[in-house]
């Protein structure tokens, strides 16, 4: 498994979540797999402070069932998403490369409605090898205004 696999997952991830294709998103993760969206890009992994969202595997499945359930008020119309990713870095790799961390600067884009909300930032993928495959360990989301005021999030930044 190379590299170039591994930044396809990372465009593979973006591509499921813009076409709503949750379930298949959530099969990119492990098994301990974790959405976060720290307060601060500079918040350390573990620390007990308050975050935008912290997400296991667990809540992650909730989250999905919801959305894919039709009684998500929040949703009704629903929100559309679009990510526009730069190209995936290196920036770690394990001895045995069973692990390989990547930053994806970013713009995301959801609209609900007439509203549209611009997020930019960057991703923090940790890929984790199962096999002949990557799995998401982590996905961090490093938002630019992370500490500003922010509308409420609907879908997945």
């Amino acid at each position: 498994m190379s590299v170039a696999a591994c930044v396809d997952l990372i465009y593979r991830e973006a591509f499921l979540l813009d076409e709503g294709r949750y379930e298949e998103w959530l099969k990119l993760f492990a098994a301990t797999g974790r959405y976060w969206v720290p307060l601060s890009k500079s918040q350390d992994e573990g620390d007990s402070q308050l975050s935008i969202a912290d997400e296991d595997m667990n809540l992650l499945r909730l989250r999905i069932e919801r959305l894919a359930s039709g009684r998500a008020h929040s949703q009704q119309p629903p929100s559309s998403m679009q990510h526009v990713l730069q190209q995936p870095m290196l920036i770690e790799q394990d001895a045995d490369a069973s692990e390989y961390t990547f930053r994806t600067a970013f713009t995301y884009a959801e609209c609900r409605g007439d509203d549209v909300l611009a997020l930019h930032g960057h991703y923090v993928h940790r890929l984790v090898r199962d096999g002949e495959q990557f799995h998401i360990r982590l996905k961090r989301v490093n938002l630019v205004n992370a500490a500003s005021r922010l509308p409420m999030i609907q879908l997945f930044p």
